[in-house]
């Protein structure tokens, strides 16, 4: 029986920004896979970039961006080699986004109707408007949002059905893969986890993959499979959420998660992370995180880190690591319902 194959590889992925004092490397030789039916979170500080990973792999980075190595492989296929005719097959029904703010992603001077149908139509050239509109009318009921409501403009909507509906368009044709960049950042806790566990039954129910990215490591390790934890371009860590809760392996994964206040026990200090972001213009010789870490020695200023499997599934970018396994970690304290 042959091994499940990758929905997702992304391979080396080199992503630079143009800028006034020269090129910036702003995502650094970064790989991973998703699955299919995976929930796979990208992580880190405003800035790492998680979400210049999200629009390469749906190719909708644009100038200053340009993509300067590396391979997506949909499915085997190359995108970065996609003409538009086939990229235009490849968004909407093979890889979707949900963007960050529902508000500025839906035209606010076009009915939900014609939102719906435009997507519909441009992609299904048989199609009717009837059929176009019955379609839209299931992925409103899909998302818990009456048919009735297609009449309607943007802002008659509250913020968590604008996200609901950024959701059903972004279904409209079935895709394999959705990415899902920062989609409850605007709205509260409460709204937040109505989102998330609706998309987690849709998954369940249509089985695609989800490419998810935030900050909020309490979100993510309750509904991810995977987290990459991303710093200053770089993927520094990769393991099933638990591992990441548990047991990280990386010092920007331990102070990451204890920047977040435990909701039960005795109170504790936050510890947080000292310093500031690398600036990417000045890249010191070695690991990027070498001026934060409490851990830092002669070698972490001499060698670059390279992404290596350090326990079975569990992969990270660290000097420190042959001490890591010796030596039993001590779990941070994000609690699951921190996100609440």
């Amino acid at each position: 029986m042959k091994p499940q194959q990758p929905l997702l590889s992304v391979r080396q992925l080199c992503v630079d920004y143009i800028t006034e004092s020269g090129d910036v490397r702003a995502v650094n030789s970064v790989s991973f896979d998703i699955m299919p039916g995976e929930v796979f979170g990208l992580a880190g500080e405003s800035g790492c970039g998680k979400s210049t990973v999200a629009f390469s792999v749906a190719r909708l980075h644009k100038p200053p961006a340009y993509i300067s190595g590396g391979e997506i492989l949909f499915k085997g296929e190359n995108i970065l080699g996609f003409d538009d005719e086939r990229l235009r097959s490849y968004r909407w029904r093979q890889a979707s986004v949900v963007f960050q703010s529902a508000m500025n992603a839906l035209n606010p001077v076009l009915r939900m109707e014609e939102q719906f149908c435009d997507v519909l139509l441009a992609h299904n050239p048989g199609m009717t408007r009837y059929e176009a509109i019955k379609r839209a009318q299931e992925l409103l009921e899909i998302v818990d949002i009456h048919p009735s409501r297609l009449k309607d403009y943007p802002h008659q909507f509250s913020g968590g059905m604008r996200q609901r509906l950024v959701i059903a368009i972004a279904m409209a044709l079935n895709p394999e893969l959705l990415i899902m960049d920062e989609p409850t950042t605007a709205l509260d806790v409460v709204v937040q986890r109505e989102i998330l566990q609706k998309v987690y039954a849709l998954k369940a129910k249509f089985n695609f993959s989800i490419l998810f990215i935030t900050h909020d490591l309490s979100l993510m390790v309750e509904f991810c499979d995977r987290i990459g934890i991303m710093y200053a371009g770089e993927l520094v860590e990769v393991a099933p959420a638990k591992a990441i809760l548990t047991a990280p392996l990386h010092p920007y994964t331990r102070g990451l998660g204890n920047s977040f206040p435990p909701l039960h026990g005795p109170k504790t200090v936050l510890e947080g992370i000292p310093g500031t972001p690398l600036n990417l213009l000045e890249v010191p010789v070695g690991c990027r995180f070498q001026a934060r870490c409490a851990k830092v020695h002669a070698r972490c200023r001499q060698e670059y880190t390279r992404l290596a499997e350090i326990r079975p599934g569990q992969q990270a970018a660290c000097h420190l690591h042959e001490a890591a396994e010796e030596q039993p970690d001590l779990p941070i304290h994000l609690d699951k319902a921190a996100g609440c």
